[in-house]
This record gives structure tokens, sequence and C-alpha cells, in this order.
């Protein structure tokens, strides 16, 4: 048995084991006969001048190896013993014969050996690169696709996030003196969520006492029953008693009966007033993901957080009364953001030591922000800290606003900014919410609690 598995290991590797098997014996049988037709006095060929019948083991040997090489001289061997035993080959055995046979097999078995291991390794690698080369050929197939579903999106998503929250930043200036409109700007940020979502089919209903007006104050699309809101539809009972943005998908996973929306966004400000709804009846369907939902919700509430910033600001200017309006309702603004849609903001400040070479650089560096960041200088008679609000920014864009001001203030200067006596601290607007993050700035900055108290126009 343990002979029988010697066998099939060193034949294995050849192909069919039984078929190489078969092979060794016959080809030196097939030898030996041609030997007993051509040569029957010498059907070996040990007396000529060359051992002619030597080929089989050789050509075994060199087809697959040592081993069959051996098989087919001890086939050979079996021969001669046969044909002594019968007496049709007399004499003593052929040693020389028989050796020189062994040697010449053993050395192309080996040569054999070496150039089939190439071979075998050639052959893995060949696979090898094979399977590289139909996985990069799925991959790169599937990176065309995706390429091509990113264009289209970015054709019907020209802008940029920031690019939308300051539209609409300068569309709720425009509509504020709009005072007979309850939401000013409606059809504007209907307008902007059909840009930048993809709605085709949308209206926006106004709230008057907590009661939603079937009457719609901004359309988009051929809306059905003329725009008129069904108020008895579950998807939007859903989003208004959860007071949170309902799809229909996550209305169909919960057993929700049909709806005639797609999507119902509840405009709820920041004292917990419903001021409006958005009612989406028709979206692409590959748009409803959860980018996308997140985006929707996130402009709705910075749009409603932006009608009234006073009242946004009052939180943060009765603790910290010296903090202008616009700071203190962004701060607020994207903090709610933060907690609606998890995208994060980043407050750079700049500390700039007692010097009075130092006055104007705190001014002339406030003025080199970007258009939708809000700063606020903290004059104090120890130090002065200029605090930059930069929406929906990260690490990475904090990084880059004090690499331009370094190299701003090394143009000025020729010094950097630690020699300039300036020095910058990153905080994120993360899980700390307003109140304690301000605090957290003071404490790092060292800002006396008498600054903090001035009022803003003092």
């Amino acid at each position: 048995m343990a002979a029988k598995e010697l066998l099939l290991r060193h034949l294995g590797p050849f192909g069919k084991p039984w078929a190489v098997a078969g092979e060794t014996a016959i080809l030196p049988l097939l030898a030996v006969a041609i030997g007993i037709w051509v040569n029957p006095l010498d059907p070996l060929w040990i007396k000529a001048s060359f051992p002619w019948v030597w080929f089989a083991p050789v050509i075994l040997a060199m087809r697959y190896g040592p081993f069959p090489g051996l098989g087919g001289a001890a086939v050979l061997l079996l021969a001669w013993l046969a044909f002594n035993a019968s007496g049709w080959v007399v004499g003593e055995f052929p040693k020389l014969n028989y050796l020189g046979g062994l040697i010449l097999v053993m050395l192309a078995g080996e040569f054999s050996s070496v150039w089939l291991a190439r071979a075998r390794r050639a052959e893995g690698l060949q696979k090898y690169l094979h399977q590289r080369l139909e996985y990069l050929t799925h991959q790169y197939y599937l990176l065309r696709l995706s390429h091509d579903r990113l264009e289209q999106d970015l054709i019907g998503r020209p802008m940029a996030m920031r690019d939308a929250l300051a539209t609409l930043q300068s569309l709720i200036r425009e509509q504020a003196a709009a005072a007979a409109s309850p939401l000013p700007g409606a059809q504007g940020l209907l307008r902007l969520l059909a840009q930048y979502c993809q709605l085709e089919i949308a209206t926006i209903h106004a709230a008057r006492g907590g009661e939603i007006t079937t009457e719609a104050v901004a359309t988009i699309g051929q809306c059905q029953n003329h725009g008129q809101l069904d108020l008895d539809d579950p998807l939007l009972r859903d989003a208004l008693e959860a007071g949170t943005l309902s799809h229909l998908a996550a209305a169909l996973a919960a057993g929700t009966s049909p709806s005639t929306y797609a999507i119902a966004v509840p405009m709820i400000t920041f004292d917990e007033q419903l001021i409006g709804v958005l009612a989406v009846e028709r979206v692409p369907f590959f748009a409803l993901n959860e980018e996308m939902l997140q985006t929707l919700n996130l402009l709705v509430s910075y749009y409603v957080d932006g009608l009234d910033t006073r009242q946004l600001a009052a939180e943060v200017q009765s603790e910290y009364p010296s903090c202008p309006d616009d700071f203190a309702a962004e701060l607020q603004r994207l903090w709610r953001v933060r907690q609606g849609s998890l995208t994060g903001s980043i407050i750079t400040v700049l500390e700039f030591l007692p010097r009075p070479e130092l006055d104007y650089l705190a001014l002339e560096i406030g003025r080199q922000r970007r258009a939708l960041d809000v700063s606020w200088l903290i004059d104090s008679p120890q130090r002065k800290v200029l605090v930059t609000l930069m929406p929906l920014a990260g690490a990475a864009a904090a990084e880059g606003y004090i690499a331009r001001i370094e190299e701003w203030v090394g143009q000025k200067s020729g010094c950097r900014l630690s020699e300039a006596g300036v020095f910058s601290h990153v905080l994120a607007i993360n899980e700390t919410a307003p109140l304690p993050l301000l605090k957290q700035l003071f404490e790092i900055c060292n800002v006396p609690a008498e600054t903090r108290s001035l009022h803003a126009d003092a």
C-alpha cells in the first residue's frame, strides 16, 4: 500500500498516474518488440555497436522525470531475465551496458525534472497573472460604471455643499424683507434642493399655529391634486409625529401602507416650533440614498435655522454677550447640522501676543477669511484672539487656512507665525455643544472673564 502511494505521488504531477504507468510499461516493450523484429539474435542490442533499446527509458525520463525512466529500465531488465531464462539470450548479465543505460536515464531524468519544475512555476505564475488580469478587468469595468454614474451625479449636482450653504444665506438675506411670507425664499430653496438633491416633483407648505396648510407656498414639477397636500398620507403623518425626515424605503420596511410621497421633511425651528413641511412626490430611484437624505435634511435645517438668527443666537449671547450675532447664530446652526447629518465643522483660533506691531495683523488676517466663514475678534488688554468659524470644513481645511496665513505673514514680515507672536489652535464642532466649546476656547487662549461678559457693541 505504501509503495502504491509512493508511485502515485511521483507520477501524479505528470497527469493521469495510470496513463503514465501504462506508457512506462508499453514503450520499453515496444522497443523490445522492434528489436525482436529487426535483430532477432540480439533483441536488446547488447552486443551491437549502439544500445538502441535504451531510447525507450531515456524518452520516458525526458518526458516524465527519473522515476518513469527507471521504470522503463526495469522493464528492460525483466525482458533480459525472460530472454535468458528461455535461452534466447545466453551469457552473463551485461553490467556495463545496463550501468551506462541507467546513468543516461538518470541524467535525462534530472534534466527533465529541472525543466518540468520551471515549467510548472511558469504555468502557476501565468495562471496567477491570468486570475489577476480577470480581477483587474472586472474592477476596471466596475470603476468605469462608477465613473459614469459619478459623472451623471455631477451633472445634476454642479455645486459643492459650501456653495449651497452660501446660496441659502444670500437667499434668506434677500427675502428677509418679505415679512408677509411665512417661509421667505421657499421657492428658491426648492429650486436649490431640486438642483442639488435631484428632486423632480416637490412642494413646500407653511404652518400656521402648528397646523399645516394644504396650499403650497412653493412648487416644482407637475404635482398631483394641483399641489394640494394630503394631510392623511401615512408617510406625512409619521414624519410630523416623529419630527424627523421620513422616506418611502423606511416606511415600506416598517410595513406602512402605500404613500403618495417619497420623502417628507418637517421644518422645525431651534425652539421646536413647526413652521412648514417639504413633501417630495418624485425623485430618481438611484438618487434616493443615505447621502442624499442627509444632504436634504442638512439644507432644510440650515434654511429653517437661518430664518431667525437673533433667537438662534440668544442662548450663546446670554452666556457670552460679547459674541457677535452672526457668529453665535452660525455656531448654533452648525451644531444642529452636526447633530442631524454627522457633518462636522472647524473653529480656527489665532492668538496674538500683546505687541503694538500685531494690532493691524489681526484685522488684516480677519479680512482674508473665506466667503462662508464667520470671524470673531476678541480684543482684551492681555491679547487679541481671532476666532474663525469654518462651516463644513475638516482638519485639512484648517491646516490649509493656517498655512496660507503663515505664508502671507512670511511675505509681509519674513518670519513664521510663532516668531511673529501668533499661535494657532483648532477646535472641532463634533460632540461638544456650543457653550462648553466656547468655554474650552477661552480657557485655551486665557481670555479673562470680564472680556467674555462685555457686550458686542461695547
